[in-house]
């Protein structure tokens, strides 16, 4: 095993312990106020939403070199990585959006 493979896999691993402890502390923090999960709740279904709208709206064409032995790309993961990409494209859409009417309030103020 090369040393290059070693800080990946303990970095594969750093990432994995990240994304538990991110998903799981602010859920015991809240645990004392449920309340304060209703909002994420529906941010959840929110995204989830968006994600089925631009997934029913995402073409599911492959090439036939993709389709091919090395890749083997369905139609259903092409229709879900498009879904995803035009999901990232909408919430960076509304995030520079929400970032230029933050800055005109706070000009107008």
């Amino acid at each position: 095993m090369d040393t290059t493979d070693i800080f990946l896999y303990a970095g594969y691993l750093l990432v994995i312990l990240g994304a538990i402890f991110a998903i799981l502390m602010p859920l015991f923090k809240s645990l004392d106020n449920p309340k304060s999960l209703l909002k994420t709740v529906v941010g959840v279904v929110l995204i989830g939403g968006l994600f089925f709208i631009a997934f029913s709206i995402a073409d599911g064409d492959v090439a036939p070199k993709y389709a091919a032995d090395p890749f083997n790309i369905t139609e259903t993961g092409s229709k879900t990585v498009g879904g995803v990409l035009i999901t990232v494209y909408v919430l960076f859409i509304a995030a520079i959006a929400g970032i230029v009417l933050t800055e005109i309030t706070k000009l107008v103020k």
